[in-house]
């Protein structure tokens, strides 16, 4: 990379100095009707008359006139459009600047066929290595990002986490990974609107350039427009679930020639309800029942939390744009209360005694991270380099106070158990990479780039037993814990396209080096290795009508620093959360055979997939103790393998399905306690998305989804079927600035999970209803220029989505 530092600065004042001297003109003009009115805020588009590629474009003032200024002397096509008229086009030579003549637009007679015909291209489209899920102008749009989500066919959200594949994959808004944990991930995208969505890519085989950790990528391509001016919206929104739910926020955009401004800020009141029922069977030393303990347990999560995203575009010229953007999250008020009331029985299911434990939190936290990027394209078209640099400082307190009352079979108070803990954590990730792409002829690309990361983190916890009032440090339960890891990685890439055949082909190289120390029992946790990351994908086009792919990648997912935390969290005397610090990475080989057939309509895959280390957080109970703790353990080995298909349909001009099912069979298998256990089972995902366009004007949309999860297997642990389901509704009105919208999620009440842990001297039976029911109304206004796209993008590292949440499950 050092080679084309000079090359770059060179090529910049050599580009610099010779645009002094190039002639550029100015297109001037007005828009009117047939009525000889101006036509407020009709896009202006200027393209290449050779490929009708994209050169500027801007929005007509409230006197219907528009200026194109620095144009160089080419030919080209200038287009206008607005909603309701028929696009006009006119063929330019431009030698000098002038001002054309009056352009008037005439009312369409077939806008609505012609909307029709926009609407029938398919939503859903399965490429070689992705999915694409089109949104734009969809119901979907009004919703959150985290609605979309839900809603999008390969995607299946479970417990608040989102899985491709049975794995979790990472995101990227506009190929910039999302920066937060999991856990704000999901607070970002509930909170994030999607009115701004183009498209939803679930890349299943993403190649070299992403990190090593990229097992399935989640891309969320925002619209874009060159249109200049500014463009503003304010929305909120009302949730009604167990308990009531309010958000509402503002984005303003501006740009013109040189720079590009967004800025988005979004507050969020929630309450959230959480009710779990669970069953341990303790087991004496023949496996047979000696106590069960039957739990009700309820949860609330008080949060107020708000957003800012800015970004910052600046145009050093034609060939060089210098970006600066930030994206802030700050939970001032976060507090989480659990009540569990446990009874607890003998073998012959006679109540001995009973507990009521309430644990109370009190959080505070931030996560602010900022992001430099510079770009410059070179002369040979296509041709470009890029560099990032990264900052994310996360900070985190949680005070919990936990009591617990015991009472006989008779009612008759025991005794009280009580403790206070303090937890902090604080962490610095700073991260950089350069990016070189070329093309190699006509129909090649070369591509190759670098990237380092540095990630510090210190957490401390300290824990009191409170005594008739007094507190007193449990020395067995205090610990302080440092984290270290760096990773050096490079990679290069390669496409290439023939006739019929295809390939994308790399191979990325990433060296990790780790050190965790925890200071309660001294111990150190140092890891050293280096691991190789090939990639390929293959295909052959047959006919129009008929193709065939392979696809192949082999990937990592390193621990999620709280994983490796050795805290013990009590969320009462009998139920501890803790981390792993000798937890291994896992490392993926996942391969794939596909065809399809009828121009793309339908796709048919085989699968394989083997991940060694695997990671679950397994509830294992101690059946001397009597204690349940959960805990991140590395699993041998999964092998997961199944068949795929995915197909788009109309039914008619105004209504699209797309449908997808997957037969597959996964097969867990390792240790426990040093005895080996496994479990498969075949299982089936199904996923069926209607959009429908109504009304004459076409003002009103509408998506049903409904995904199925059959019975299936997670790290030893049985999960019974599911069925998720979505209806969005969404009306323009106020002459499309304003839009009404209604979501209404789990409409048939369908989404609990029932999971059952049987095997060795395991027996545990969970049933969790989390606050899924709800109806969400809500309203956004837009104002200035509404024709606008934003530059809005969330940047990320890889490194943060392993911020992962505090003390609890």
């Amino acid at each position: 990379m050092k080679f084309h530092i000079p090359i770059v600065i060179f090529l910049c004042i050599i580009l610099s100095y010779t645009r002094g001297f190039a002639q550029d003109h100015s297109v001037s003009g007005y828009v009117l009707d047939s009525d000889n009115e101006p036509v407020v805020f009709a896009n202006v588009i200027l393209m290449h008359a050779k490929d009708s590629s994209l050169i500027k474009g801007v929005s007509t003032n409230e006197k219907g006139f528009f200026l194109l200024d620095n144009v160089k002397s080419n030919p080209y096509i200038l287009r206008c459009s607005f909603i309701g008229y028929t696009d006009y086009h006119q063929l330019l030579t431009i030698e000098q600047s002038f001002q054309i003549a009056d352009i008037v637009l005439r009312e369409s007679s077939e806008i609505l066929s012609e909307v029709s015909i926009t609407y029938r291209k398919p939503t859903f489209k399965k490429e070689v290595d992705r999915f694409v899920f089109n949104i734009e102008n969809s119901a979907l749009v009004e919703g959150t990002i985290f609605d979309v989500l839900r809603s999008t066919p390969g995607i299946l959200v479970m417990d608040n986490e989102i899985q491709v594949k049975n794995a979790k994959p990472i995101i990227y808004i506009n190929d910039r990974k999302v920066q937060l944990s999991n856990e704000e991930l999901v607070q970002l995208l509930e909170s994030s609107s999607a009115n701004a969505i183009k498209r939803v890519e679930v890349i299943t085989n993403p190649s070299a350039k992403y990190d090593g950790e990229s097992g399935a990528v989640i891309n969320i391509v925002m619209s874009k427009n060159l249109i200049t001016g500014y463009r503003g919206q304010v929305f909120g929104n009302y949730t009604q679930g167990v308990f009531p739910k309010y958000d509402a926020g503002m984005s303003h955009f501006f740009k013109n020639k040189k720079i590009d401004i967004f800025a988005n800020y979004t507050y969020s009141h929630d309450k959230i309800n959480r009710d779990q029922e669970d069953v341990i069977n303790y087991l004496d030393g023949n496996k047979n029942i000696d106590q069960i303990f039957s739990s009700d347990i309820n949860r609330n999560t008080w949060k107020k939390t708000h957003l800012l995203n800015i970004n910052l575009d600046y145009n050093l010229d034609e060939k060089n744009i210098l970006s600066f953007s930030s994206n802030m999250m700050v939970l001032p008020y976060f507090d989480y209360k659990i009540n569990n009331n446990t009874q607890v029985f003998n073998e012959n299911e006679q109540r001995t005694y009973y507990f009521i434990a309430n644990n109370f939190s009190n959080d505070d936290k931030y996560n602010l991270g900022y992001d430099l990027d510079y770009v410059h394209k070179f002369a040979k078209e296509g041709a470009q380099l890029s560099a990032n640099a990264h900052f994310t400082t996360y900070n985190y307190n949680r005070n919990q106070n936990v009591e617990s009352n015991y009472f006989d079979n008779s009612d008759i108070f025991l005794n009280t158990t009580a403790f206070r803990t303090d937890n902090h954590q604080d962490s610095k990730i700073y991260t950089a990479k350069v990016d070189y792409t070329t093309p190699l002829g006509e129909s090649s690309v070369f591509e190759v780039g670098t990237k380092g990361s540095t990630i510090k983190n210190e957490s401390s916890i300290t824990q009191f037993n409170v005594i008739n009032g007094s507190e007193t440090i449990d020395p067995d339960n205090t610990d302080a814990f440092t984290y270290e890891e760096s990773i050096l990685a490079a990679y290069v890439n390669i496409s290439k396209e023939w006739e019929k055949f295809s390939l994308v082909a790399g191979l990325r190289s990433e060296q990790t080096t780790v050190k965790g120390f925890s200071v309660f029992d001294n111990s150190v946790n140092n890891q050293n290795y280096w691991e190789w990351f090939p990639s390929a994908s293959l295909s052959y086009e047959f006919s129009d009508n008929f193709s065939l792919y392979t696809n192949y990648k082999r990937s990592i997912q390193r621990p999620n620093y709280q994983d490796l935390n050795p805290f013990q969290f009590y969320l009462n005397d009998y139920t501890i959360v803790t981390g792993n610090p000798n937890l291994q990475p896992i490392k993926e080989n996942h391969a794939v055979l596909g065809t399809s057939f009828a121009h793309g309509t339908y796709t048919i895959e085989a699968y394989y997939k083997s991940s060694s280390d695997n990671i679950f957080e397994l509830p294992l109970q101690d059946n001397i103790k009597n204690t349940i703790t959960y805990t991140p353990t590395n699993l041998k080995k999964t092998i997961d393998y199944g068949l795929d298909f995915t197909t788009y349909f109309n039914l008619t001009e105004q209504w699209s399905d797309h449908f997808v099912t997957s037969f597959f069979n996964i097969k867990d298998s390792g240790k426990i306690d040093g005895v080996d256990c496994q479990k498969d089972l075949w299982a089936n995902y199904s996923s069926l998305s209607n959009d429908l366009t109504l009304l004459k004007d076409r003002s009103l949309s509408a998506n049903f989804s409904l995904i199925y999860l059959s019975k299936n297997v997670n790290g030893f642990r049985e999960l019974k079927d599911l069925l998720f389901s979505n209806l969005s509704i969404s009306k323009t009105i106020l002459n499309k600035k304003a839009t009404v919208s209604l979501l209404v999620s789990d409409l048939f009440n369908t989404q609990i999970f029932k999971m059952r842990s049987r095997y060795l001297d395991q027996d545990i039976y969970s049933v969790v209803n989390e606050d899924t029911r709800s109806i969400k109304l809500g309203f956004r206004y837009k104002f200035g220029n509404t024709n606008l796209k934003t530059n809005q993008r969330l940047q990320s590292q890889q490194e943060t989505e392993r911020l992962e949440k505090q003390g609890g499950n």
